[in-house]
C-alpha cells in the first residue's frame, strides 16, 4: 500500500444492526436527511453577475501521446468484446480469470503496480492481506511533430503516438512540469473502453498528464453497472462489493506513486498540482481518496479507506453516491462530514444508477469547496449533446483549483451553464474558497 495513502480510524456511525426494515425506513425519510442543501449560502460568486460560457473546443490545444500498452490481439482477444473482457478483468465463460496482463507483449516497459490490501476484513473481505497487480496507462501532451505510430485497438480506436520498448515520453515542453490527473473509470470498465478513453484523451489534450489504472473490478465482484441501481442486489454481494470499492483508491494512489518516482516521468510532473477525475463509481473513488468513509455493513456502518493528501481537487462525472437503501458513505452520508477535498459533481437528473438526490445529500456534507451541476434528462452515460458541457465544467474547475489559473478562477465564480449542447444547470453553486 502506498505510504502516501494514510489509513484512518473506522467511522463508528450507523452501527444499528442489519435489519432491512431499518433500511426501508431510511429510504422513506431520505429526502429529509442530511445537511443543508448547499444551494444558497457561501457561494464564491459573492453576488457577481451570473454568466453563460461558450463550450471549450474538443479536443484541447495539445496533441497527445500515451505510455506503452502493447498487446497481442491475434489470439483469444482478437474481437472487440474479447479484448475489452481482458481490459476490464471479466472472467471467461468457464470461469478462467482474464486481465490486461494476459495481453501485454512488453510487460517490462508497461507501467504497472502491485497493491497489497491491508489486513482489514471489514473493508477488504477475502482479499485482505493479498497482493493484486494493476496495469496503468498514462497519456500526456506531446509535440506536434511526434511521429511515433498509433497503436490500433480492436475497437477501432487507437492509443495515440504510443511509446514502444523503453522509449521515454515526449512532452510538449521537455523543460516544463505538467499538472497530473488521477483518472478512475466506471465499474467494470477500463481506461481503453468506450467513453472512458475519450474523456481521458480530452483531459490530456488540455495539458494534463492523466494517470489511469485498469481497475479490473470483475476480479473482485460479479456485480455489473446496472446492479448498483438496485441496493438489494448489492447487499447480497456486499463483502466483495466493499472490497472492490476499497481497493480502487489504493490502486489510484499507487499509480501516482509509480509515475512520480519513475525516472522517465518524475522530472516532468508538478507534484504540487495533482487533481482527479472519476466517472460513476470512479467519482466515489475520488471521494474515498479525500478521506470519505465507505459503507461496509447492512447496518450502514462506515470506515475510511485512507486519504491521499496530494489530490488538490477532483471531478466526479455521474458520480456514484449510493442508493436510498444503501448510501455509499454511511447512514445519511455522514461518512462525508469531514471531507475537505474540493469537488465538482456532474449528475444526470434521470440517472437511476447514481441518483442525483443521493449526490446532492452527500455534497451538502462536504467541508471543502463544492459544486453540483445537473444535466437535465441525463442518464448514466456520456450523451453526445453534453460532451462539451461536461468537459468545459471539468476543465474549468480543475484549472481553477489544481492549476490555480486566474482566468479559470474568475470564470468559475460566475458561470451558471455552458451554451449550446445539453441543458446543464447549477443545483449547488460554487460554495467555498478557490485557494488554500
Amino acid at each position: 500500500m502506498s505510504s502516501r495513502f494514510r489509513r484512518e480510524a473506522p467511522c463508528a456511525r450507523g452501527r444499528c444492526g442489519a435489519a432491512l426494515v431499518g433500511l426501508l425506513a431510511m429510504a422513506v425519510t431520505l429526502a429529509g436527511c442530511g445537511g443543508d442543501s448547499g444551494d444558497s449560502s457561501g457561494s464564491s460568486g459573492g453576488g457577481s453577475a451570473s454568466i453563460s460560457v461558450a463550450p471549450m473546443t474538443l479536443p484541447g490545444p495539445y496533441p497527445i501521446a500515451c505510455s506503452n500498452v502493447a498487446q497481442d490481439f491475434s489470439g483469444a482477444a482478437q474481437s472487440t468484446e474479447q479484448a475489452q473482457a481482458y481490459w476490464e478483468g471479466r472472467p471467461a465463460p468457464d470461469g478462467t480469470s482474464r486481465y490486461m496482463t494476459d495481453l501485454l507483449t512488453d510487460p517490462g516497459n508497461t507501467l504497472s503496480v502491485t497493491v497489497n490490501a491491508p489486513n482489514d476484513a471489514a473493508l477488504f473481505g477475502s482479499f485482505a492481506g493479498k497482493p493484486t497487480q494493476f496495469v496503468v496507462l498514462a497519456c500526456y501532451p506531446t509535440t506536434a511533430d511526434n511521429s511515433r505510430p498509433d497503436f490500433a485497438l480492436p475497437t477501432g480506436k487507437v492509443v495515440p503516438r504510443m511509446q514502444t520498448g523503453a522509449q521515454p515520453p515526449l512532452f510538449a515542453d521537455a523543460s516544463a512540469r505538467y499538472p497530473v490527473l488521477a483518472f478512475s473509470h466506471g465499474l467494470a470498465g477500463s481506461p481503453l473502453s468506450g467513453d472512458h478513453f475519450v474523456i481521458l484523451s480530452w483531459l490530456a489534450s488540455f495539458g494534463y498528464v492523466v494517470v489511469a489504472p485498469f481497475h479490473g473490478d470483475p476480479r473482485f465482484t460479479k456485480l455489473q453497472i446496472a446492479d448498483f441501481g438496485d441496493a438489494l442486489i448489492v447487499l447480497s454481494h456486499l463483502s466483495d462489493a466493499v472490497a472492490m470499492q476499497a481497493l480502487r483508491p489504493l490502486s489510484v494512489s499507487a499509480s501516482l506513486d509509480l509515475v512520480l518516482a519513475h525516472p522517465q516521468w518524475r522530472d516532468h510532473l508538478d507534484i504540487a498540482q495533482i487533481g482527479g477525475f472519476g466517472a460513476s463509481i470512479g467519482g466515489e473513488t475520488m471521494m474515498l481518496m479525500g478521506g470519505a468513509a465507505l459503507t461496509t455493513t447492512t447496518g450502514l456502518a462506515s470506515s475510511t479507506v485512507g486519504v491521499d493528501p496530494r489530490i488538490k481537487a477532483a471531478v466526479g462525472y455521474i458520480p456514484y453516491f449510493g442508493q436510498a437503501l444503501l448510501p455509499a458513505f454511511g447512514r445519511d452520508q455522514h461518512g462525508l462530514d469531514s471531507v475537505k477535498l474540493p469537488y465538482l459533481a456532474i449528475s444526470g437528473t434521470s440517472d437511476k444508477i447514481a441518483p442525483v438526490l443521493l449526490t446532492q445529500q452527500g455534497m451538502a456534507r462536504l467541508q471543502g469547496t463544492r459544486q453540483l451541476v445537473t444535466l437535465v434528462g441525463g442518464e448514466h452515460e456520456l450523451g453526445a449533446s453534453s460532451s462539451n458541457d461536461v468537459l468545459t465544467w471539468s476543465v474549468t474547475f480543475l484549472d481553477a483549483l489544481v492549476r490555480g489559473a486566474p482566468s479559470a478562477r474568475a470564470t468559475l465564480t460566475t458561470m451558471t451553464n455552458v451554451t449550446g449542447g445539453g441543458d446543464d444547470r447549477l443545483l449547488i453553486p460554487l460554495n467555498g474558497p478557490l485557494a488554500p
